[in-house]
C-alpha cells in the first residue's frame, strides 16, 4: 500500500472486512475522545489532541493493530491485560480446529 494522504484512503485501500473493523475502531474512540483530531502518522491512521498523539491503528495481511504507544497505559491497564492471554488461548483453540485430522 502507497503512503496513504488522508484516514479515507487509508481505508478504501482495505480489503472490506478490515475496512469494516478499522471504522468501527474508528469509531469507537471517536466516541472515547470527541475533541481528537485524526492524521496520519508514520502511514497509519492516529488521532491526537491538544497537539499530543493518543492512539494509532493499522491493517496487515492477516491483522488488525490498535496502537497506544505509551508503557503508563500498560501500566494502568495491569491485570486487564490479561484479555491478551485469553485472546491467544482462543486463536490456539480456533487453529487447533482448523488442522487437518490424520
Amino acid at each position: 500500500m502507497a503512503t496513504p494522504i488522508s484516514i479515507e484512503d487509508y481505508l478504501a485501500a482495505l480489503p472490506e472486512e478490515q475496512r469494516a473493523a478499522l471504522e468501527q475502531l474508528r469509531e469507537t474512540i471517536r466516541a472515547a475522545a470527541p475533541r481528537a483530531t485524526e492524521k496520519i502518522s508514520y502511514a497509519m491512521p492516529a488521532f491526537e489532541q491538544d497537539g499530543r498523539f493518543l492512539v494509532s491503528y493499522a491493517a496487515f495481511k492477516g491483522h488488525c493493530s490498535l496502537y497506544p504507544a505509551s508503557t503508563a497505559v500498560m501500566e494502568a491497564l495491569g491485570a486487564e491485560l490479561q484479555l491478551v492471554k485469553k485472546i491467544v488461548r482462543v486463536r490456539l483453540e480456533e487453529n487447533a480446529a482448523r488442522r487437518p485430522s490424520g
